[in-house]
Protein backbone atom coordinates (compact mmCIF):
# COMPACT_ATOMS: atom_id res chain seq x y z
CA UNK A 1 0.00 0.00 0.00
CA UNK A 2 1.02 3.62 -0.43
CA UNK A 3 1.70 5.62 2.71
CA UNK A 4 3.49 8.70 4.02
CA UNK A 5 5.69 8.32 7.08
CA UNK A 6 8.81 9.63 8.78
CA UNK A 7 11.73 7.74 10.32
CA UNK A 8 13.01 10.64 12.41
CA UNK A 9 11.51 13.88 13.68
CA UNK A 10 12.40 17.09 11.90
CA UNK A 11 11.27 19.39 9.11
CA UNK A 12 8.88 18.51 6.28
CA UNK A 13 11.78 16.94 4.39
CA UNK A 14 11.71 13.90 6.72
CA UNK A 15 8.37 12.76 5.24
CA UNK A 16 8.53 9.94 2.70
CA UNK A 17 5.86 8.82 0.25
CA UNK A 18 6.50 5.11 -0.14
CA UNK A 19 5.21 1.54 -0.17
CA UNK A 20 4.46 -0.36 3.03
CA UNK A 21 2.92 -3.68 4.02
CA UNK A 22 -0.85 -3.59 4.41
CA UNK A 23 -1.61 -4.02 8.14
CA UNK A 24 -4.06 -6.49 9.64
CA UNK A 25 -6.44 -5.62 12.49
CA UNK A 26 -5.89 -7.08 15.94
CA UNK A 27 -8.40 -7.68 18.69
CA UNK A 28 -10.83 -4.82 19.03
CA UNK A 29 -9.60 -3.22 15.80
CA UNK A 30 -10.77 -2.77 12.22
CA UNK A 31 -8.96 -1.96 9.00
CA UNK A 32 -10.21 1.00 6.99
CA UNK A 33 -9.76 1.73 3.30
CA UNK A 34 -9.01 5.43 3.68
CA UNK A 35 -11.17 7.87 1.73
CA UNK A 36 -9.84 10.99 3.42
CA UNK A 37 -7.17 12.01 5.92
CA UNK A 38 -7.39 15.56 7.26
CA UNK A 39 -4.19 17.55 7.68
CA UNK A 40 -3.83 19.30 11.03
CA UNK A 41 -1.17 21.66 12.40
CA UNK A 42 -0.71 19.13 15.20
CA UNK A 43 0.46 16.61 12.59
CA UNK A 44 3.30 18.98 11.79
CA UNK A 45 4.07 19.47 15.48
CA UNK A 46 4.26 15.70 16.00
CA UNK A 47 6.51 15.32 12.96
CA UNK A 48 8.79 18.08 14.24
CA UNK A 49 8.99 16.51 17.70
CA UNK A 50 7.30 19.44 19.44
CA UNK A 51 4.49 17.36 20.94
CA UNK A 52 5.71 14.87 23.55
CA UNK A 53 3.73 11.89 22.29
CA UNK A 54 5.10 8.33 22.56
CA UNK A 55 5.10 7.64 18.83
CA UNK A 56 6.99 4.68 17.37
CA UNK A 57 9.17 5.29 14.32
CA UNK A 58 8.53 5.10 11.47
CA UNK A 59 5.30 6.98 12.06
CA UNK A 60 2.42 7.73 9.70
CA UNK A 61 0.65 11.03 10.48
CA UNK A 62 -3.05 11.83 10.31
CA UNK A 63 -5.40 11.35 13.27
CA UNK A 64 -8.68 12.22 11.50
CA UNK A 65 -10.00 9.61 9.10
CA UNK A 66 -12.94 8.72 6.91
CA UNK A 67 -13.28 5.53 4.93
CA UNK A 68 -14.81 2.09 4.55
CA UNK A 69 -14.19 -0.89 6.81
CA UNK A 70 -12.73 -3.83 4.88
CA UNK A 71 -11.52 -6.14 7.68
CA UNK A 72 -12.55 -6.73 11.29
CA UNK A 73 -10.49 -8.10 14.18
CA UNK A 74 -11.57 -10.40 16.97
CA UNK A 75 -13.99 -9.01 19.52
CA UNK A 76 -15.58 -6.39 17.24
CA UNK A 77 -19.34 -6.85 17.08
CA UNK A 78 -20.87 -3.43 16.39
CA UNK A 79 -19.20 -2.71 13.04
CA UNK A 80 -19.42 -4.50 9.70
CA UNK A 81 -17.33 -4.86 6.55
CA UNK A 82 -18.45 -2.25 4.04
CA UNK A 83 -19.55 0.26 6.70
CA UNK A 84 -18.58 3.89 6.05
CA UNK A 85 -17.05 5.45 9.16
CA UNK A 86 -15.21 8.44 10.55
CA UNK A 87 -13.05 8.72 13.63
CA UNK A 88 -10.54 10.59 15.75
CA UNK A 89 -7.62 8.14 15.90
CA UNK A 90 -5.18 7.84 18.81
CA UNK A 91 -2.60 10.54 18.10
CA UNK A 92 0.40 8.41 19.03
CA UNK A 93 -0.61 5.52 16.75
CA UNK A 94 0.02 5.23 13.01
CA UNK A 95 -2.43 7.48 11.27
CA UNK A 96 -4.56 7.85 8.19
CA UNK A 97 -2.09 9.30 5.68
CA UNK A 98 -2.15 5.96 3.90
CA UNK A 99 -4.32 3.76 1.71
CA UNK A 100 -5.23 1.62 4.74
CA UNK A 101 -5.23 2.34 8.47
CA UNK A 102 -5.88 0.24 11.55
CA UNK A 103 -8.30 1.85 14.00
CA UNK A 104 -9.69 0.87 17.40
CA UNK A 105 -13.33 0.03 16.82
CA UNK A 106 -14.39 2.15 19.79
CA UNK A 107 -13.27 5.47 18.22
CA UNK A 108 -15.40 5.11 15.07
CA UNK A 109 -18.92 6.25 14.22
CA UNK A 110 -21.04 6.02 11.10
CA UNK A 111 -20.01 8.66 8.56
CA UNK A 112 -22.36 11.46 7.47
CA UNK A 113 -24.39 10.70 4.35
CA UNK A 114 -25.03 14.32 3.36
CA UNK A 115 -21.45 15.05 2.28
CA UNK A 116 -18.78 13.15 0.31
CA UNK A 117 -17.05 10.47 2.39
CA UNK A 118 -13.60 12.02 1.89
CA UNK A 119 -14.83 15.38 3.19
CA UNK A 120 -16.00 13.68 6.40
CA UNK A 121 -12.34 13.40 7.43
CA UNK A 122 -12.47 17.14 8.05
CA UNK A 123 -14.94 16.69 10.91
CA UNK A 124 -13.81 14.65 13.94
CA UNK A 125 -11.11 16.43 15.94
CA UNK A 126 -11.96 20.00 14.92
CA UNK A 127 -15.71 19.73 15.45
CA UNK A 128 -15.13 17.98 18.78
CA UNK A 129 -12.73 20.76 19.78
CA UNK A 130 -15.27 23.47 18.99
CA UNK A 131 -18.09 21.68 20.84
CA UNK A 132 -16.03 20.89 23.93
CA UNK A 133 -14.59 24.41 24.07
CA UNK A 134 -17.93 26.20 23.79
CA UNK A 135 -20.46 23.95 25.47
CA UNK A 136 -18.36 22.11 28.05
CA UNK A 137 -15.41 24.29 29.08
CA UNK A 138 -17.14 27.56 28.15
CA UNK A 139 -20.65 26.59 29.34
CA UNK A 140 -22.06 28.87 26.65
CA UNK A 141 -25.70 29.84 27.09
CA UNK A 142 -28.33 31.43 24.86
CA UNK A 143 -28.15 35.21 24.88
CA UNK A 144 -24.48 35.37 25.87
CA UNK A 145 -21.80 37.19 23.92
CA UNK A 146 -18.80 35.21 22.70
CA UNK A 147 -15.59 36.45 21.10
CA UNK A 148 -13.95 33.81 18.90
CA UNK A 149 -10.38 34.84 18.18
CA UNK A 150 -9.03 33.01 15.12
CA UNK A 151 -12.44 32.14 13.68
CA UNK A 152 -11.04 31.77 10.17
CA UNK A 153 -9.36 28.44 10.94
CA UNK A 154 -10.81 24.94 10.72
CA UNK A 155 -12.01 24.88 14.34
CA UNK A 156 -13.32 28.43 14.06
CA UNK A 157 -15.85 27.62 11.37
CA UNK A 158 -17.48 25.00 13.56
CA UNK A 159 -17.21 27.22 16.64
CA UNK A 160 -19.09 30.08 14.96
CA UNK A 161 -21.84 27.73 13.78
CA UNK A 162 -22.20 25.99 17.14
CA UNK A 163 -22.19 29.27 19.08
CA UNK A 164 -24.99 30.60 16.88
CA UNK A 165 -26.87 27.33 17.34
CA UNK A 166 -26.65 27.91 21.10
CA UNK A 167 -28.29 31.31 20.64
CA UNK A 168 -25.17 33.36 21.36
CA UNK A 169 -24.14 36.69 19.86
CA UNK A 170 -20.90 35.89 18.00
CA UNK A 171 -18.03 38.30 17.49
CA UNK A 172 -15.33 36.71 15.33
CA UNK A 173 -11.86 37.78 14.26
CA UNK A 174 -10.78 36.91 10.74
CA UNK A 175 -8.46 38.02 7.97
CA UNK A 176 -9.84 39.33 4.67
CA UNK A 177 -9.04 35.92 3.19
CA UNK A 178 -11.38 34.10 5.57
CA UNK A 179 -14.01 36.79 6.10
CA UNK A 180 -16.51 35.30 3.66
CA UNK A 181 -16.34 31.85 5.26
CA UNK A 182 -16.74 33.30 8.76
CA UNK A 183 -19.67 35.41 7.63
CA UNK A 184 -21.36 32.41 6.01
CA UNK A 185 -20.91 30.50 9.28
CA UNK A 186 -23.14 33.09 10.94
CA UNK A 187 -20.91 35.57 12.82
CA UNK A 188 -22.82 38.66 13.98
CA UNK A 189 -19.70 40.84 13.93
CA UNK A 190 -16.38 40.28 12.16
CA UNK A 191 -13.22 42.07 13.22
CA UNK A 192 -10.38 42.23 10.69
CA UNK A 193 -7.43 41.51 12.95
CA UNK A 194 -5.01 42.64 10.22
CA UNK A 195 -6.25 46.24 10.39
CA UNK A 196 -7.79 46.56 13.86
CA UNK A 197 -6.67 46.14 17.44
CA UNK A 198 -9.13 43.49 18.57
CA UNK A 199 -9.69 44.63 22.18
CA UNK A 200 -10.40 48.17 20.95
CA UNK A 201 -12.83 46.86 18.34
CA UNK A 202 -14.94 44.91 20.86
CA UNK A 203 -17.68 47.13 22.20
CA UNK A 204 -19.54 45.61 25.12
CA UNK A 205 -17.77 42.98 27.25
CA UNK A 206 -18.20 39.33 26.31
CA UNK A 207 -19.22 36.40 28.47
CA UNK A 208 -16.79 33.98 26.82
CA UNK A 209 -13.50 34.44 25.02
CA UNK A 210 -12.54 31.45 22.88
CA UNK A 211 -8.98 31.76 21.63
CA UNK A 212 -8.01 29.60 18.65
CA UNK A 213 -5.03 31.63 17.46
CA UNK A 214 -1.36 31.85 18.28
CA UNK A 215 -1.02 35.25 19.95
CA UNK A 216 1.60 36.87 22.14
CA UNK A 217 1.13 36.84 25.93
CA UNK A 218 0.51 40.59 25.88
CA UNK A 219 -2.12 40.27 23.14
CA UNK A 220 -3.84 37.48 25.03
CA UNK A 221 -3.90 39.47 28.27
CA UNK A 222 -5.38 42.44 26.41
CA UNK A 223 -8.16 40.22 25.02
CA UNK A 224 -9.03 39.06 28.54
CA UNK A 225 -9.83 42.66 29.53
CA UNK A 226 -12.86 42.46 27.24
CA UNK A 227 -14.33 39.55 29.25
CA UNK A 228 -16.97 40.57 31.79
CA UNK A 229 -16.51 39.96 35.51
CA UNK A 230 -17.27 36.31 36.19
CA UNK A 231 -16.77 35.36 32.54
CA UNK A 232 -14.68 32.60 31.02
CA UNK A 233 -11.58 32.28 28.84
CA UNK A 234 -11.02 29.05 26.90
CA UNK A 235 -8.03 28.46 24.65
CA UNK A 236 -6.92 25.60 22.41
CA UNK A 237 -3.34 26.87 22.01
CA UNK A 238 -1.42 24.70 24.45
CA UNK A 239 1.89 26.39 23.63
CA UNK A 240 0.74 29.51 25.49
CA UNK A 241 -0.63 29.67 29.05
CA UNK A 242 -4.26 30.75 29.17
CA UNK A 243 -4.65 33.92 31.26
CA UNK A 244 -7.63 34.67 33.44
CA UNK A 245 -8.27 37.40 35.99
CA UNK A 246 -8.73 36.18 39.57
CA UNK A 247 -9.63 39.63 40.87
CA UNK A 248 -12.59 39.76 38.48
CA UNK A 249 -13.42 36.03 38.80
CA UNK A 250 -12.58 35.41 35.13
CA UNK A 251 -11.68 31.71 34.81
CA UNK A 252 -9.12 30.28 32.39
CA UNK A 253 -9.12 26.86 30.72
CA UNK A 254 -6.71 25.34 28.21
CA UNK A 255 -8.64 22.74 26.25
CA UNK A 256 -7.14 19.46 25.08
CA UNK A 257 -9.64 17.77 22.78
CA UNK A 258 -10.65 14.25 23.74
CA UNK A 259 -12.30 11.48 21.66
CA UNK A 260 -16.03 11.13 22.30
CA UNK A 261 -18.01 8.87 19.96
CA UNK A 262 -21.35 9.80 21.49
CA UNK A 263 -20.67 13.46 20.85
CA UNK A 264 -19.24 12.76 17.40
CA UNK A 265 -22.42 10.91 16.47
CA UNK A 266 -24.44 13.96 17.53
CA UNK A 267 -22.26 16.12 15.29
CA UNK A 268 -22.81 13.72 12.38
CA UNK A 269 -26.56 14.01 12.93
CA UNK A 270 -26.33 17.80 12.73
CA UNK A 271 -24.42 17.52 9.46
CA UNK A 272 -26.97 15.15 7.97
CA UNK A 273 -29.86 17.38 9.05
CA UNK A 274 -28.21 20.41 7.42
CA UNK A 275 -27.73 22.22 10.74
CA UNK A 276 -23.92 22.06 10.55
CA UNK A 277 -21.94 22.85 7.42
CA UNK A 278 -18.59 21.22 6.64
CA UNK A 279 -16.14 23.56 4.93
CA UNK A 280 -13.21 21.94 3.10
CA UNK A 281 -10.68 24.40 1.68
CA UNK A 282 -9.15 21.94 -0.78
CA UNK A 283 -8.24 18.35 -1.52
CA UNK A 284 -4.73 17.06 -2.21
CA UNK A 285 -3.39 13.65 -3.24
CA UNK A 286 -1.51 11.62 -0.65
CA UNK A 287 1.72 12.07 -2.59
CA UNK A 288 1.46 15.84 -1.98
CA UNK A 289 1.38 15.58 1.82
CA UNK A 290 5.09 16.45 2.25
CA UNK A 291 4.51 19.66 0.27
CA UNK A 292 1.43 20.43 2.40
CA UNK A 293 3.65 20.26 5.47
CA UNK A 294 6.08 22.65 3.74
CA UNK A 295 3.27 25.05 2.92
CA UNK A 296 2.04 24.92 6.52
CA UNK A 297 5.53 25.74 7.80
CA UNK A 298 5.51 28.79 5.52
CA UNK A 299 2.09 29.91 6.76
CA UNK A 300 0.44 29.14 3.44
CA UNK A 301 -2.24 26.71 4.63
CA UNK A 302 -5.66 28.21 5.29
CA UNK A 303 -8.71 26.14 6.19
CA UNK A 304 -9.07 22.38 6.30
CA UNK A 305 -7.18 20.30 3.72
CA UNK A 306 -8.28 16.72 3.07
CA UNK A 307 -5.63 14.31 1.82
CA UNK A 308 -6.97 11.71 -0.61
CA UNK A 309 -5.03 8.44 -1.07
CA UNK A 310 -4.98 6.64 -4.44
CA UNK A 311 -7.70 4.05 -4.86
CA UNK A 312 -6.78 0.89 -2.97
Amino acid sequence: MKTVRFYETGGPEVLRYEDAERPDPGEGEVRIVVAGSAFSPADAAIRAGFLPLPIALPHTPGYDVSGTIDAIGQGVHDLTVGERVIGFLPMAADGSASQYVIAPADVLVTAPTAIPLADSAGVPSVALTAWQALYEAGELQSGQRVLINGAGGAVGGYAVQLAKRAGAYVIATASPQSRQVVSAAGADEIIDHTTSTVPDAVGEPVDLLLNLALVSPDEFTALVTRVRDGGKVVSTTAALPTPGDEQRDVSATTLFVRPDTGLLSRIVALIDSGELHVEIARHAPLSDLPSIHQQAAAGQVHGKIVIVPPAA
